[in-house]
């Protein structure tokens, strides 16, 4: 008999393909999901609270979406995308096209540091000599850096991997490519106290490149540095590959690995079940730099966990309220308008265990009758309240309703914050920030004193710069 093929059985064999993908992707998301309520349980969580129940169906979502590059390749992206256009192969030819130099700039994206899974930004320059006749669509560019970025990696193997693979795909006569690189840096828990002056922010710049590109010297890095100085760039700070002044990943230094190594029971429980949620995101625990990144990403985590800083604090605040008290009711017109400002505070996002950090602004009315409080109690509650897993929300209203009866209830909380959950579950936002408020006494009934209160905030600018 003979055989009929009107196409059905290529169809079946591809939907029978793409339902054992789809199992397999669901089994992984399941494991995943079963490693977050893990956590949870070991920082002393409820997983069925609200708030917290979803939670681990969030991680495993955004870490999906995150890392989607394992399941992604160059090839499919540049097939058909790469187009002839007249030039000439010695490179002297139509600037912007084939024979001249072609870049695109500021390309903002994200990736997990490969060292303690946390989300940091980048943002990619790139450019590339085409060569015979080849050009690439530009968004084309964009989409290959995605493959890559979406994976656990370190800034100098991504700007390796792209730009090999560009090399390999483009076949141009070289290809070259800068990324600035930010990695939040979360301060100790015990230490944060004596160190005001913490960045939030580490930072670095790497290169990489190929073909005309492999010389560092060469005329067309001038060329390629020349049209992205300006873009804020200091060439002379770029990290030359295999240099040991400096660790690209903060839970890296030799302090962190010193207490890393202190592992207790819950924390292994805790540790094994990152490794599994390394090898459902398509990675291979085992892999030399991959080793020790459980233990690094569950001494991060631990911050978050109730400890004797909450004790301590407590006492620090009923020691404190005695010195606060008045004999006598205060007229509101004998009130002034105090302020704190730019307070940092670091905390985990209970929703997809992501961390937020930013500054909080108070303001208060009080009298000359009282003893104004010092600014080292202030910023011990904020960072009371920071270092759990929190919403910006419910801290901002927490710190608000703190201080209201030690200040005599007229009390203004502002919350600056930004989130990497705003760039690593598929909303990629880089660069926003959320502004919370919360208002008790006469800042909820007085429009002019909140008002003035709100006009003296500084601007995030000159918040840096401080």
């Amino acid at each position: 008999m003979g055989c009929y093929d009107d196409g059905s059985f290529n169809a079946e064999l591809e939907n029978g393909v793409s339902s054992i993908i789809s199992c397999e992707e669901e089994g992984n998301r399941a494991a995943i999901e079963d490693a977050v309520k893990v956590l949870l349980m070991g920082l002393g969580e409820d997983i069925n609270r609200e708030g917290i129940r979803k939670t681990p169906f969030r991680v495993a979502k955004a870490l999906h979406e995150g890392t989607r590059g394992y399941r992604q390749n160059v090839k499919d992206i540049v097939q058909g995308a790469l187009f002839p256009e007249a030039g000439l192969d010695d490179r002297v030819g139509h600037a912007g096209g084939a024979g001249g130099l072609v870049i695109v700039r500021d390309l903002d994206l994200f990736s997990y540091c490969e060292s303690c899974l946390l989300p940091f930004q980048i943002k990619c320059h790139v450019g590339y000599v085409p060569s015979g006749q080849r050009v690439l669509g530009l968004s084309k560019l964009s989409r290959v850096f995605e493959v890559f970025a979406k994976r656990l990696q370190e800034p100098q193997r991504l700007a390796d991997e792209v730009c090999s693979a560009l090399h390999q795909e483009i076949k141009p006569a070289g290809v070259a490519i800068v990324l600035q690189c930010i990695h939040i840096h979360f301060p100790d828990v015990e230490s944060v106290f004596l160190d005001s002056n913490h960045q939030p922010w580490f930072k670095m710049l790497v290169s990489s490149g190929t073909g005309v590109f492999e010389n560092k010297n060469a005329n067309e890095w001038a060329d390629f540095y020349s049209l992205v100085n300006f873009r804020g760039i200091n060439m002379e700070k770029i990290h030359v590959r295999g240099s040991s002044d400096l660790s690209w990943c903060p839970s890296k230094s030799s302090r962190c690995a010193e207490v890393s190594s202190e592992i207790g029971p819950t924390s292994l429980v805790m540790a094994t079940a990152i490794a599994s949620i390394i090898k459902s995101l398509g990675e291979d625990p085992s892999r030399d730099e991959l080793v020790g990144t459980p233990s690094r990403f569950v001494r991060w985590l631990m911050k978050f966990r109730s400890s004797n800083f909450d004790t301590k604090l407590n006492g620090f605040l009923h020691g404190g309220i005695d010195l606060l008290n008045t004999n006598g009711e205060v007229n509101l017109y004998d009130k002034k308008l105090h302020s704190e400002m730019n307070l940092p505070f670091w905390s985990q996002c209970e929703h997809h265990l992501l961390p937020f950090h930013g500054v909080v602004h108070i303001g208060y009315l009080i009298s000359d009758e009282y003893i104004r409080i010092g600014k080292s109690l202030f910023q011990s509650i904020v960072h009371f309240y920071g270092f759990k897993l929190q919403v910006q929300e419910r801290l901002t209203r927490q710190i608000a309703e703190t201080l209201s009866p030690l200040l005599g209830g007229d009390v203004i909380v502002v919350v600056e914050a930004s989130h990497t959950c705003m760039i690593s579950r598929g909303i990629e936002k880089i660069g926003s920030n959320t502004a919370t408020i919360a208002v008790l006494g006469c800042f909820a009934t007085d429009l002019d004193i909140k008002a003035s209160f709100l006009e003296s905030i500084p601007s995030p600018a000159a918040s840096e710069e401080q």
